[in-house]
């Protein structure tokens, strides 16, 4: 009788198990999904944005001209990083210096003093130092790279981290690889992106099953964005209710089977 009851009780704690998995909502899990699998697709490109010089952000610019004694002093005079870590992996360490943009969202720069460039993209950065440079070289060649373009990759992903990006352009799809994709639990309808841009904090929402984010304004990162993936729901009820549902389960079973064998 005993081993009946205990075999009885087992399977109906197997059946309510069954019965509560059941229940859980099937998931998309494939990114673009609403792109035909059989016919090829093609869309012109017309959301790429151009980073944007920000406060902290730390530039290296170069002149150069027909007189290199008058392109070295503006090479010089340069601050130099404190924290060689934080530059891109790909990039030497031999002379690890550049010029800092300040809080004012400007720098100091030799012969011309303070440049406002917050705000500017790298090409009006450029052309703006040329104009002021002017006066002083004649038709210089300048140059500006950022040398800590980073993003942060969090939540349900297989390697969450802080990613340098030595060639200043990454989108949302390159930034997941670099984490190591998402895991089975992360929401593709649903991942946020925040920045902060002119003293402002934003997230967006991006739906990575739709094709319609690939033209989406925010599928391109901007230096120091985050990226955070959010669970689904059946990993939230997972975290919050494990042990609970596991109490509930089995004390629901045990009053099953009572009531089975008393009338069988």
């Amino acid at each position: 009788m005993n081993i009946s009851f205990s075999y009885l009780h087992f399977s109906c704690c197997i059946i309510v198990l069954l019965l509560l998995s059941s229940c859980a909502s099937k998931r998309n899990l494939v990114y673009l999904s609403d792109i035909s699998d059989t016919a090829d697709y093609q869309s012109k490109i017309t959301n790429i944005t151009e980073p944007r010089i920000q406060s902290g952000d730390l530039l290296a610019i170069t002149v150069s001209n027909i007189d290199p004694e008058s392109s070295n002093l503006f090479n010089k005079g340069i601050l130099p990083v404190t924290n060689i870590s934080a530059l891109p992996s790909n990039m030497s360490t031999a002379d690890p210096s550049g010029y800092l943009v300040d809080k004012a969202g400007s720098i100091t720069f030799p012969a011309i003093g303070k440049v406002q460039l917050a705000g500017l993209t790298l090409e009006e950065g450029v052309a703006k130092i040329r104009t002021d440079l002017s006066t002083y070289a004649k038709d210089p060649i300048v140059t500006i790279k950022l040398m800590n373009f980073k993003i942060t990759v969090i939540g349900e992903v297989s390697k969450p981290g802080v990613f340098n990006i030595s060639n200043g352009r990454v989108n949302v799809l390159e930034a997941l690889g670099l984490a190591g994709d998402m895991t089975i639990y992360g929401r593709r309808e649903d991942i946020w992106i925040m920045r902060e841009e002119n003293g402002s904090r934003s997230i967006t929402h991006l739906d990575l099953t739709s094709k319609n984010t690939l033209q989406s304004p925010s599928f391109y990162l901007q230096q120091n964005d985050v990226l955070y993936i959010k669970p689904d729901k059946l990993k939230e009820r997972q975290a919050r209710t494990n042990t609970r549902t596991l109490s509930i389960v089995v004390a629901a079973a045990t009053i099953v089977t009572v009531i089975i064998s008393r009338l069988f």
